[in-house]
């Protein structure tokens, strides 16, 4: 499959599920990617980083829904002179990046989402060039947790845990063939079962979550089994940098995003 060489096509999610989430609800806001972060919002600090990326070559924001597109002038004002067109977000983060993709249709794709308020070029263009070399139709990034942590010890972060290491998750995928569509339609599935958690397992495979449980999964065992699950190549990127590991969801986030960003 061949790929853009001009750079990759963004996907940028800013959805939230109905009725909101807590943290906008918590500051008044009308989508939480609005919230400002050291005199930006979130969603500003990520659209100019991608515009500040030379990889990257424009794309699509998918969200927030139409009624705040439409009541938040904001927006309009940042896309208006970007190369980011907005679309209507769907029904959960997977079923956006799908429909993101399918907007698109041209390849390779960074994935992304609206809150990643700390991500700068040079991260963008670090996971984007080692992306582009693995042998991956989707490509994720993975943050060592032991940095994070080391880096941010008050901060809460969602750690995987696998027999060869503990990582967190950053916010960035490559999408970087037309196979690679698969993983975000796979991850759509598993969504639309979260209130159904035996069927969720049933897809994951029964002997992975067992193996997960008794702390012997590897980080390319895990790779190995979601690329027979996805039916596509799954590879991942390590990413020695801990502060692509905070998305500003809650109000601590914003403070230590704040905290770090006002340090520099």
């Amino acid at each position: 499959m061949s790929r853009n060489e001009n750079g990759y096509a963004c996907v940028v999610l800013a959805g939230e599920r109905p009725g909101g989430s807590a943290f906008s609800r918590e500051l008044g806001l009308a989508a939480s990617v609005l919230v400002d972060v050291a005199g930006k919002s979130s969603l500003q600090r990520v659209i100019n980083t991608l515009e500040s990326s030379p990889s990257v070559t424009g794309g699509v924001l998918c969200g927030p829904a139409k009624a705040v597109y439409d009541t938040s002038p904001e927006i309009g004002t940042l896309l208006e002179g970007s190369s980011f067109k907005w679309m209507p977000p769907q029904t959960g983060p997977s079923a956006s990046a799908v429909a993101g993709i399918e907007k698109l249709d041209r390849f390779p794709i960074l994935l992304t989402a609206g809150d990643h308020a700390l991500l700068t070029p040079e991260i963008v263009e670090d996971f984007c060039s080692r992306a582009a070399l693995q042998e991956a139709d989707v490509v994720f990034g993975l943050a060592p947790y032991a940095l994070v942590r080391e880096a941010f010890p008050e901060s809460k972060r969602t750690v995987l845990r696998f027999s060869d290491g503990a990582w967190c998750g950053t916010n960035l995928f490559a999408i970087l063939t037309r196979e690679g569509k698969a993983g975000p339609v796979y991850w759509t599935s598993l969504e639309a079962d979260r209130k159904r958690p035996w069927r969720m397992a049933r897809k994951i495979g029964p002997v992975l979550i067992l193996k997960f449980f008794l702390g012997r999964l590897t980080l390319d065992s895990v790779l190995e089994a979601l690329s027979r699950a996805m039916g596509c190549r799954v590879g991942c990127v390590i990413i020695d940098n801990p502060r692509v590991a905070v998305d500003v969801d809650s109000v601590a986030d914003r403070d230590l995003a704040e905290k770090i960003l006002l340090a520099e």
